[in-house]
């Protein structure tokens, strides 16, 4: 005999529980499980976000992302503080550090305002210098309500509330196969199987598969890169008071290395972006054979590729060079020298690509009669997860009979 739940969610990430919060607080009747196959929550993406509260400053005005980053940090925000989850609103600066850059900045002012960032001002350089004393730039735009966060206590935390309000968090629990009968789904897992209704994958660098699991047929598959940090040594720390970005290349979706101040203390440098050859493939001569041989027979990535290698050189040439990458953060902070960073930590990103080499900008949802697959949910995600949750049950609301009892 199987468990039998109402809605089951694949993914222990931030999404999946955030998702599984907002649903235990909206239909606090609905047996709920939640499978993780990691033996703890947020051990991917969240495990290894660098922490940022994201404003909604990128964002096409009116895309996902543009509204639900600007919720999600206020709800994200004031979950913390009924918590005591500590968070720093340091602050941060994109800089402009040649004439060419003050046409994109001024875009990025356009887009901020349309989507309601809070206290956003261009500053000039002198100004800038009083903001962040070390960085370079003639214009900047100044975003004081910008923080800083521990994106895995976060997903602890839902976890801990989660289950408190009687949800069954499942880590070590692997989802291996799911097959549809009369009432609904069979979901095989690494410790038997389990019914459910309902089910949502939040499933992250392994979306795309766990949606074809089901039955769905995702235009998009994900492609992992790998970003990599620096970090500042201690006594080099007083260079950055918050956070300081580049103008970000509009061509591509990766915002060029920056300064990141952490919660915990210290300063990231970082990332760069560079095609992974394993899902979770945190250093670089990790490869995994099924990942890379799907990436490189999808002809989606080739044509990206064609598109962009002279950037995606750029990468891996900072990759592989120190001097290179320390030249890149120079150029926003001019004193930062080979001996002042260390090599840190590195993080996977899910990218969602289609078949026709394009990346896939916004969030993604695939709704089934069954299930609601989260298939792309790339930054702003963590700060965006309360929101994103919020609107995954409304969308499970309105496709479920999350009232009623088939069981």
């Amino acid at each position: 005999m199987s468990d039998r739940f109402d809605v089951a969610i694949v993914g222990g990430g931030i999404v999946g529980l955030a998702t599984a919060y907002q649903l235990t607080r909206t239909y606090p009747d609905c047996r709920l499980v939640l499978l993780e196959k990691e033996n703890q929550v947020g051990a991917h993406q969240t495990g290894h976000n660098s922490g940022v509260i994201h404003s909604g400053l990128y964002y096409k005005p009116g895309s996902a992302k543009a509204r639900l980053c600007t919720t999600g940090s206020e709800l994200m925000k004031r979950f913390c503080r009924d918590t005591d989850i500590p968070f720093n609103l340091c602050g941060k600066v994109v800089v402009a550090v040649q004439e060419g850059e003050l046409p994109a900045l001024e875009e990025l002012h356009r887009r901020g305002v349309a989507n309601g960032v809070p206290s956003l001002s261009v500053i000039g350089g002198e100004r800038l210098r009083e903001v962040e004393p070390h960085a370079a730039g003639i214009r900047a735009l100044h975003l004081p309500e910008v923080g800083i966060i521990d994106y895995a206590q976060v997903a602890r935390k839902l976890a801990d509330l989660v289950t408190a309000a009687g949800a069954d968090v499942r880590p070590g629990t692997r989802l291996t196969k799911v097959r549809a009968d009369a009432d609904g789904l069979v979901l095989g897992t690494s410790k038997g199987p389990i019914e459910a209704r309902y089910m949502i994958s939040c499933a992250g660098l392994h979306s795309d598969r766990v949606a074809r699991r089901e039955g769905s047929h995702p235009e998009a598959k994900i492609i992992p890169f790998r970003g990599e940090y620096y970090e500042l040594v201690p006594d080099r720390c007083d260079l950055v008071r918050g956070l300081i970005y580049p103008v970000p290349d509009a061509r591509f979706p990766f915002l060029g290395v920056h300064f990141t101040r952490m919660i915990h203390g210290g300063v990231e440098a970082g990332p760069n972006a560079v095609l992974a050859l394993k899902r979770e493939g945190y250093r670089k001569m990790q490869v995994n054979v099924r990942d890379a041989f799907e990436v490189l027979t999808y002809p989606g990535f080739w044509k990206m590729a064609a598109k962009y290698w002279r950037t995606g050189l750029h990468e891996v040439v900072r990759s592989y060079s120190k001097k290179a990458f320390v030249s890149a953060l120079s150029k926003l902070v001019p004193d930062i020298r080979a001996a002042d960073v260390k090599p840190a930590g590195a993080g996977v990103r899910a990218q969602a690509l289609t078949r026709s080499g394009a990346l896939v900008d916004d969030f993604l949802i695939d709704e089934r009669p069954r299930a609601l697959h989260v298939l792309n949910a790339p930054s702003p995600a963590a700060t965006a997860s309360l929101a994103i949750g919020a609107e995954i049950v409304q969308l499970a609301s309105a496709r479920f009979a999350l009232g009623s009892r088939a069981f």
